[in-house]
């Protein structure tokens, strides 16, 4: 079988690699993937696939039934890329670029759909493949998303928790996606995340002719970032607490008291007690530092993203299915978390997943020097494996995959419960009220 999969990919190979190129040259950040869908919805229904298109937003999916009942096994591409304007082949408008490698798990995943309607590729097979393209798993531009969230338009920042929300992944059973990386490994999960927006609220006065009548917005952002950074030798190691804040706004001319300053922030952790305490102290830090100048500072915390963990049992099956199929090579898995996060996590927290990685990228994660230097690594190779991977989980009557499913013991009993969960997070407004002789706190 391993030569029929590798010849049914082979015979696509252009296809793959004209989409590798294409997505790369017009990055789209989260949410704003409009080409990308365009151009990959073009493709897939060239190929005869019905797809379902997300309402209102982007990305999509489109379910393969085999004909037997089984279990459905969900298998994933981002669309997004990051913004990096350092970067030599960044858009010049947007700054953005796929220096995160999804532009290669698109064109993979387009080579996995494209062979799987070759001759024979479903024979054996039981159950549905659910493939799916779906936007936003980097947690940038939390304004604009906010923005959408407040219209209405989204109700996750993350791609793969607004497709759960909405329904899209209700018939699911598992779930994996390769991301494009240096070398075919995995670690066993990464860490979670809140995502925070702060705003510090001060007074407009005049700079130079009566600064005393105003309150440095400016100067209590400055103060909050440094009474965090007093107490993150609080933080256990264990628990991979990450705190990386920017601002984002800070004043609206030079001569004039700041009366506002933003900062978008992460509160990264291993679990949701780590980040959920983080947090609290986080908030406290920040509160204070308002306080301390009469200022007062609005906290809007948001779900991020939950800990990933990966499933064993799919660790050890795709290690089987790529040492298998690519006979001599060997598959590392790393006995370690990632401090970085993803949505995958979302998926984990009621179904199990993996998020392996390819091989084909060099340079710097979400840096300069980032690139795809052996497309064919990254992209077709990549699509052999995923194939193989789905037919050793759906194939002798989709056996693997439903001891998986069975002994899977997940966070949350069900979609609802972890987004309810997800709801609880959710925390906003001013956090200081000052009456004459005394001020009240909420954290």
């Amino acid at each position: 079988m391993n030569n029929k999969i590798k010849a049914a990919v082979e015979k696509h190979a252009q296809l793959i690699l004209n989409a590798e190129r294409y997505i790369w040259r017009n990055p789209e950040t989260g949410y704003r993937e409009v080409k990308t869908t365009a151009y990959l919805k073009e493709k897939y229904e060239e190929l005869g696939y019905e797809l379902t298109m997300a309402e209102g937003i982007t990305g999509f999916y489109t379910t393969i039934d085999t004909g037997k009942p089984g279990p459905t096994l969900l298998i994933l591409s981002e669309l997004d890329s990051v913004i990096c304007p350092s970067h030599p082949e960044a858009d010049p408008v947007t700054g953005a670029v796929h220096s995160c490698g999804h532009h290669a798990q698109c064109a993979a995943l387009l080579g996995v759909a494209a062979a799987l309607k070759e001759e024979g590729m479903l024979d054996g097979l039981s159950g549905k493949i659910k493939l799916c393209a779906v936007p936003a798993e980097e947690l940038l531009e939390i304004g604009f998303r906010s923005e959408l969230r407040e219209k209405g338009v989204i109700k996750y920042l993350g791609g793969k928790s607004e497709f759960a929300y909405r329904g899209y992944f209700d018939d699911v059973d598992l779930a994996f996606m390769v991301h494009t990386a240096k070398k075919y490994t995995s670690l066993l999960g990464s860490v979670g995340c809140i995502a925070k927006t702060v705003i510090y609220k001060g007074k407009a006065a005049h700079a130079g002719g009566s600064p005393w009548n105003g309150i440095n917005a400016i100067y209590a952002a400055t103060q909050g970032l440094t009474a965090v950074n007093a107490i993150r030798e609080t933080f256990k190691d264990r628990d991979c607490i990450r705190f990386h804040p920017i601002i984002t706004e800070g004043g609206a001319m030079v001569n004039a008291i700041p009366e506002s300053a933003k900062i978008e922030t992460y509160v990264r952790g291993m679990t949701f007690d780590a980040i959920t305490d983080a947090n609290k102290r986080i908030n406290r830090a920040l509160i204070g530092a308002a306080l301390s100048l009469g200022a007062n500072v609005e906290v809007l915390d948001l779900p991020g993203y939950a800990p990933l963990k990966n499933s064993t049992a799919m660790l050890d099956m795709a290690k089987a299915a790529y040492e298998d199929m690519f006979d001599g090579e060997s598959f590392n898995i790393g006995h370690e978390f990632s401090t970085g996060s993803t949505d995958m996590g979302d998926l984990s927290a009621f179904m199990p997943v993996i998020h392996p990685y390819s091989g084909g990228a060099k340079g710097t994660s979400h840096g300069a020097d980032y690139y795809i230097e052996d497309a064919y690594e990254a992209c077709v190779k990549c699509a052999m494996w995923q194939i193989k991977m789905l037919r050793a989980l759906l194939e002798n009557g989709a056996e693997l995959a439903k001891k998986i499913v069975s002994e899977y013991e997940a966070p949350f009993g069900s979609v609802k419960e972890f987004l309810e969960y997800q709801e609880s997070i959710v925390s906003s407004g001013d956090r200081i009220v000052y009456t004459e002789d005394k001020a009240e706190v909420r954290l």
